[in-house]
């Protein structure tokens, strides 16, 4: 492999004296400041750009991996720095993650991640400056470039560009001479492949983690990429490089020098409060509504789509006192409103809640500072916050009213290829990186949380299942005419059991009261007896039926066993064993109308 031309930028040199000085810091900053536009200079005439991204479809094999703690100082002194660290590495890891490396292109960590500035979410950690590990926005970067600098030599890639640290940082690699230090702009990492790679980049819990990937292997591709049990060696560098002088960086925790000028006062290096958590909630559900007011505490942030309880909007209506601090996202609720307004069941809907969920999500994702190490989030919102790199790192709880879309979209798919008449089943399927982000984030997730019993039931060991909250209706006395007639909550569509009921009620002669809207077209009840549901309607009916495929939210289900009457449902409803329920496999024509003929005869 042919070496480059060594570029023409140093980083200055550390400044000799035991202890900095306001002069020596003005004067590294002078020789900063020239370096900086020296090389902004120099980018703009070799046109240094941004590689761009990928989906990652073709990407299956990891060739590559770096895996380095997260938390590397346990000092109470540092904690605050370690905090800032992580939240930077989670901002610079958005900017990397499926960046496609492309033949002959060169990877350019500034141009890639662009300035670590407050406005782009970058917050305060140690960087090594004149010898001393200080406090800077952007602050620990240099792990994420020293992990860089590893998958890429292990990969046999052209190292273009690499500077070593001025000092041995504790708990990094810099003592083995793996380490590539970087500062804004000057200081630079940057490496050519011969081949297309695919990096990945995750603050996972403990750790960060980053991938180069590869396609399928193909009969022109080099042989450093095909399997191989001989390590590779790395490719030796000609370019300049800052001397390390073997002493060990130190932070103001350490070096015991109160007499300078940059000297940390006590109260900053103390330990800062416990974690907050964070609650990113959508919509008010009265179970999830309990379990939230029994874990935050006064010091925990809230974020929803809008203040309900102010603007009497049951839907959010979350209570907002306790909090330290509470957000939301008013003008993205009102865009997501208004995009679903007036669109029925299908495609264009579950788009529009799609786009507007991940407006509000992202906004309120800006509530998730560098003390926040816990967080309990909505699963509508999830996907779109693990997606922005938001969670690494972070304990993470989910509130889930519905199944995985992994889950979802394979349970109607079989549904369809029996039933490929019924064309709804087929009406809309998230796309694939959606999909994706959802099941990553669920697998992280440490807890999961519901009240729905089959939801709970697929996370043996890591769910929490919450009970259902009965509404307040009184028991009611049914009319003598009652046992001929049961109830459908709806809406009439496939996925919840439209079809199966409606040829029950024909072999049995029931009439339907139908509580939902028809989205099987007109004709659909051609053939039974059918009615719209009047105030009482529970007073009405023998039983409240749903045969669904999938159910979220089975409130009717509910109502009608706290007033007392029977339920034939399927477990895709979610109620579980109890008292009043009578559980029905999916799809299963025979099962219903057997259950049915059941309950008739009860009376």
């Amino acid at each position: 492999m042919t070496q480059p031309t060594p570029l023409l930028v140093l980083a200055p040199a550390a400044a000799r004296s035991d202890v900095p000085t306001p002069l020596s810091a003005a004067v590294f900053r002078a020789k900063v400041t020239v370096l900086q536009m020296r090389r902004m200079l120099h980018n703009l005439r070799a046109r240094v750009r941004p590689c761009r991204k990928s989906d990652g479809a073709g990407f299956a094999t990891t060739l590559v991996q770096s895996r380095t703690k997260l938390w590397s100082d346990e000092r109470d002194a540092e904690r605050i720095y370690q905090l800032g660290k992580v939240q930077n590495l989670r901002r610079a890891c958005a900017k990397l993650d499926h960046v496609l490396i492309e033949p002959g292109a060169t990877f350019s960590f500034w141009a890639q991640i662009g300035r670590a500035t407050k406005r782009r979410g970058f917050v305060t950690g140690r960087m090594l400056q004149q010898g001393c590990l200080v406090p800077s926005t952007g602050g620990g970067l240099c792990q994420l470039s020293n992990a860089l600098y590893d998958v890429a030599c292990q990969a046999g890639c052209e190292i273009v560009e690499r500077h070593a640290h001025s000092r041995i940082v504790p708990g990094s690699v810099a003592a083995q001479g793996q380490d590539a230090t970087v500062a804004w702009n000057y200081v630079d990492l940057r490496f050519r492949s011969d081949v297309t790679l695919l990096l990945e980049a995750k603050v996972e819990r403990d750790e960060l983690v980053l991938r180069l990937k590869r396609g399928p292997l193909t009969a022109e591709m080099p042989a450093f990429l095909r399997p191989s049990t001989t390590a590779k060696e790395k490719p030796s560098l000609r370019v300049r490089t800052i001397l390390r002088d073997g002493a060990p960086a130190q932070s103001c925790s350490t070096c015991n020098e109160t007499a300078c000028f940059r000297h940390e006062k006590t109260d900053v290096c103390e330990r800062p409060s416990e974690g907050r958590a964070a609650f990113l909630v959508d919509e008010n559900w009265p179970e999830f509504r309990a379990y939230v007011g029994t874990k935050r505490t006064k010091h925990d942030v809230l974020g929803l789509p809008l203040d309900g309880a102010r603007l009497r909007l049951a839907r959010y209506r979350w209570p907002t006192d306790g909090f330290g601090r509470v957000g939301s996202a008013p003008v993205a609720t009102l865009k997501r409103a208004l995009a679903i307004r007036g669109k029925a069941q299908g495609p264009a809907r579950r788009t529009a809640e799609i786009n507007g969920a991940q407006r509000i999500a992202l906004r309120l994702s800006r509530l998730l500072g560098p003390e926040v190490e816990t967080v309990v989030i909505a699963q509508s919102l999830l996907p779109f916050v693990w997606r922005n790199g938001d969670l690494g790192g972070r304990d993470v709880t989910v509130l889930m009213t519905r199944l995985p879309m992994t889950a979802l979209q394979a349970r109607l798919d079989a549904a369809l290829a029996r039933h490929p008449e019924r064309k709804t089943l087929g009406d809309f399927r998230a796309p694939a990186w959606l999909v994706k982000a959802e099941r990553e984030a669920l697998a992280y997730a440490s807890r999961i949380v519901t009240p729905h019993a089959e939801i709970a039931a697929m996370y043996p060991g890591k769910s929490e299942l919450l009970p259902w909250a009965m509404p307040k209706i009184a028991p009611v006395l049914r009319a003598s005419d009652a046992i001929k007639k049961i109830a459908f909550p709806g809406p009439t569509i496939a996925r919840k059991g439209a079809y199966e009921l409606r040829e029950a009620a024909k072999a049995l002669g029931l009439e339907v009261v139908l509580l939902g809207s028809g989205l099987e077209g007109a004709g659909f009840w051609d053939g039974v007896s059918t009615s719209r549901a009047s105030e009482n309607w529970l007073s009405e009916v023998c039983a409240v039926v749903q045969p669904a495929v999938a159910e979220e939210r089975p409130r009717h289900l509910l109502g009608a066993l706290a007033a007392g009457v029977p339920v034939i449902a399927t477990a895709a409803c979610g109620l579980g064993p109890r008292d009043g329920v009578e559980t029905i496999p999916s799809g299963n024509i025979d099962a219903l109308i057997a259950a049915l003929r059941a309950r008739l005869l009860c009376g």
